[in-house]
């Protein structure tokens, strides 16, 4: 199979793009580091994901629905 050849912007767009979607799937942090190579935690945490404002309100919501029994 041929390479792709990315420019550095595209290739760091690709991954963050794939790590939002993996996070709003609500696969493991630690299962996204792993799928994007990265040796440090909060390099996919701080820099690679970006978490949707619907996945914000959702887990907003969790503590009260599970106060509500």
């Amino acid at each position: 199979m041929k390479a792709l050849q990315l420019s550095s912007t595209e290739a760091d767009d690709a991954r963050r793009i794939c790590a939002s979607l993996l996070a709003d799937l609500d696969v493991h942090p630690r299962v996204v580091m792993q799928i994007l190579r990265h040796a440090k935690f909060s390099i996919t945490m701080d820099i690679y994901t970006q978490v949707s404002s619907k996945a914000t309100r959702e887990a907003l919501n969790r503590p009260g629905e599970s106060l509500d029994g």
